[in-house]
């Protein structure tokens, strides 16, 4: 269990309300110190403005925020911003075009001497790989640079929490998943705790230790990313995490399914009546390539990513399912390939009404 001393950041039963509309509802989670947290959902699930009321940018209409076991937000009291200790990094880098990198970072730093703000200014420079770079203007960055000396301002006076605002979601893919992980690391050597907010899966699993997957302003599950993808906790989650197929089924016994491509052993007990219907999730990674397998699968789609082919197999009658083969294993559109089910985590669902 956590101790108290470990939590840097709880919210109790939050809820915010912009007018008569509720965009959060009773949200609870902690973060301990140390860790990289993310808010993880589509456009408009309420993450955003969350983020805000943590910062105290945004009031809360019931329940509390706690940050170092003290109470900052509540229904008639807000602490302000800059009272709460905490850094943030924006999407659009916020930085000042008038300043040089160096200044930049060093805005908030002005109540130290000029010796220890250079020193502190020249350590982050390093930190964030910007040697030689003190002199220049933000105009004179590409974007990834411009994002570095926004991550360095607010590492700057050293605050206990970081807040990310889809810090990278400017970036081209191949660059903001590098940053993601570059990021990460830096978190990490400094010990810093985080909380980030995306819409990007990729970029949650690349940085965070606990992943808060949000929908319609609630917290549909907080969790480890392991645990996100493999035992996701309702069909939202299940559906809006990874890729898969979801397959109709017929539970046998309480750990054995019928489904549309034949009987499937689950590695987990479901305690619902023999006979209920049910709904499977198959990830590409549960369906293995094997040419000696009575299962045949023959290939609609396919995707190529590089080290891997992302299939679409038709099998059966009605069913489809996606399969992730090493890409040296490259099939024909319509062409048959044998497969077989190794699905160590089963994700199963009571079938819609």
């Amino acid at each position: 269990m956590d101790s108290n001393d470990d939590i840097l950041l709880e919210l109790r039963q939050v809820s915010c309300h912009y007018g008569a509309v509720q965009v959060i509802h009773d949200l609870s989670f902690r973060i301990r110190r140390g860790t990289i947290a993310c808010l993880l959902g589509p456009s408009g699930c309420g993450k955003t403005t969350l983020l805000r009321a943590v910062a105290g940018l945004e009031a809360i209409s019931a329940g509390e925020i706690l940050l170092r076991g003290q109470v900052v937000s509540t229904a008639s009291y807000t602490l302000p911003p800059e009272r709460r200790g905490i850094g943030m990094v924006f999407q659009d880098y916020a930085l000042f075009p008038h300043l040089s990198v160096r200044d930049n970072i060093g805005f908030g730093l002005r109540r130290q001497s000029p010796a220890e703000r250079r020193q502190r200014v020249d350590e982050l420079l390093r930190l964030v790989d910007l040697e030689g770079m003190g002199d220049r203007y933000p105009h004179e960055l590409s974007g990834g640079q411009q994002q570095r000396v926004s991550l360095a301002r607010a590492l700057a006076p050293r605050p206990d929490l970081v807040l990310l605002d889809e810090p990278f979601s400017s970036l081209d893919v191949e660059l903001r998943e590098r940053l993601a992980v570059e990021t990460q690391e830096i978190f990490k050597s400094q010990g810093i705790t985080a909380l980030l907010v995306t819409h990007d899966q990729h970029e949650a699993f690349a940085m965070a230790d606990q992943i808060g997957i949000m929908h319609g302003g609630r917290l549909a599950q907080w969790d480890t990313p392991y645990n996100i993808y493999h035992e996701p906790a309702d069909r939202f989650v299940a559906d809006f995490i990874g890729q898969g197929s979801f397959l109709k089924g017929r539970l046998l016994d309480h750990d054995r399914l019928e489904t549309e491509i034949g009987v499937i052993r689950g590695n987990r007990a479901y305690g619902w009546p023999r006979g209920s219907e049910v709904d499977l999730l198959l990830r590409p990674d549960d369906v293995q390539p094997d040419p000696h397998s009575g299962l045949r699968g023959r290939v609609v789609k396919k995707a190529f990513k590089g080290p891997q082919i992302l299939y679409t197999l038709a099998v059966g009658d009605k069913a489809q399912i996606l399969a992730l083969f090493p890409s040296h294993q490259d099939h024909a559109i319509g062409e048959e390939v044998g497969i077989r089910i190794d699905a160590q985590h089963l994700v199963v669902f009571r079938a819609k009404e």
